[in-house]
């Protein structure tokens, strides 16, 4: 072989080392690549297995929406989550108020009353929807939102062919769900939120039943009880006044001697409405047995307790009772009053409800021998 050769071959080898060299560095950097994606992919689904454990040991309603609101963004990097339940009657938002659970505390959820419709041919969402998002065709999934997403995930939560709400996620990514994408991981995610959901639901409903009063709907003597110590170690804490109302229907015996124990159940139910009508979220009603009522008023001095009572026994005495059989019937209401301040409210917090709850008592049984339909306080 001559020089030449020699020096063309060995040019050759050069470019062949050159060429297996960038490729073992293209390799390398690919491989770089996807050992550094599947990190993160381990780091995802080590989130959301922390996420899944995390909603499925919550043990309230308050404690598995916080960790939807909060949790799930971070885990899943959302710039905005919203939560709506289908609530056909009301009764959900009721029970919730009933046990002092605020909904206000969580701005982003929402309740419906009907179904609602993302399609421009108004069908009812069946499967999760991934788009672009559209106000005048998603903007009721994010009414509570004031920063709207550029793509979204809309999930309809059912359980038991049954839709009990829509788990909505957005990005302002525009390119972060699209319509092409699979939704195998959305589906998964709505399925277990779903059942969480309905287990929490499910759990405060039976705390609900346990702590009401079935006849009137509102907490039953065991309940309010409870709420009045927790109520005074607050009140305690904060350093304001608490207030304890007790309620008596009079002549409630007649009542049921003229228009039966049906007329009865008529009254105690409207009686129980009125007075809650006249009360904040915050305070607590409850019926301690037969026509016997009793309320909590927190932050409430006696100057403005008075003025509740006030209003309360005067929704009574001024309109008279429809009854389901036929008929009206007219009646009125005592109340005994009794307040504590920061001063008042010392010792054992047991021994401070059990005082409260005898002076109301005795207030009562004041405005029942000064002749009825009125309000006494000590």
């Amino acid at each position: 072989m001559t020089p030449t050769e020699n020096q063309g071959e060995s040019q050759i080898n050069q470019i062949d080392v050159l060429q297996l060299q960038h490729e073992n560095q293209v390799l390398r950097a690919r491989l770089q690549d996807l050992l550094e994606q599947a990190h993160r992919n381990q780091n995802i689904m080590a989130r959301h297995q922390s996420f899944d454990l995390k909603i499925i040991g919550a043990n309230s309603f308050r404690e598995l929406v916080v960790n939807i609101f909060s949790s799930l963004a971070i885990t899943s990097e959302l710039d905005v989550v919203s939560l709506i339940l289908l609530d056909r009657l009301g009764d959900l938002q009721q029970m919730l108020a009933d046990l002092k659970i605020d909904i206000n505390e969580f701005p982003h959820l929402t309740f419906v009353r009907t179904p609602l419709k993302s399609h421009k041919t108004d069908a009812v969402l069946n499967k999760p929807l991934l788009a672009h998002y559209q106000s005048k065709v998603h903007g009721a999934f994010f009414s509570s939102c004031s920063k709207k997403p550029s793509s979204i995930a809309l999930i309809p939560l059912w359980r038991q062919d049954r839709l009990i709400g829509y788990l909505n996620l957005g990005s302002f990514v525009a390119d972060r769900f699209l319509p092409n994408m699979a939704t195998d991981f959305i589906e998964r995610l709505g399925s277990i939120i779903a059942v969480c959901l309905e287990n929490v639901i499910n759990n405060e409903r039976l705390t609900y039943i346990g702590l009401t009063d079935p006849l009137t709907n509102v907490s039953n003597r065991r309940y309010v009880e409870q709420r009045m110590l927790e109520e005074i170690a607050r009140a305690r804490r904060q350093k304001y006044s608490i207030s304890c109302m007790y309620l008596d229907i009079d002549f409630f015996k007649k009542i049921n001697d003229q228009y039966g124990h049906q007329g009865g159940d008529d009254v105690l139910k409207e009686v129980a409405k009125r007075i809650k009508a006249e009360l904040r979220l915050s305070d607590t009603l409850g019926r301690f047995g037969g026509e016997e009522f009793v309320v909590v008023l927190v932050n409430t001095d006696m100057q403005d307790a008075l003025l509740v009572a006030e209003r309360i026994r005067k929704s009574i005495a001024s309109q008279p009772f429809n009854l389901s059989a036929s008929g009206t019937c007219e009646t009125t209401i005592s109340i005994g009053l009794t307040s504590i301040d920061d001063n008042s409210n010392q010792g054992e917090t047991a021994n401070v409800a059990n005082e409260m709850l005898w002076r109301a008592d005795q207030a009562l049984y004041v405005a029942k021998n000064e002749g009825r339909n009125q309000v006494r306080c000590t």
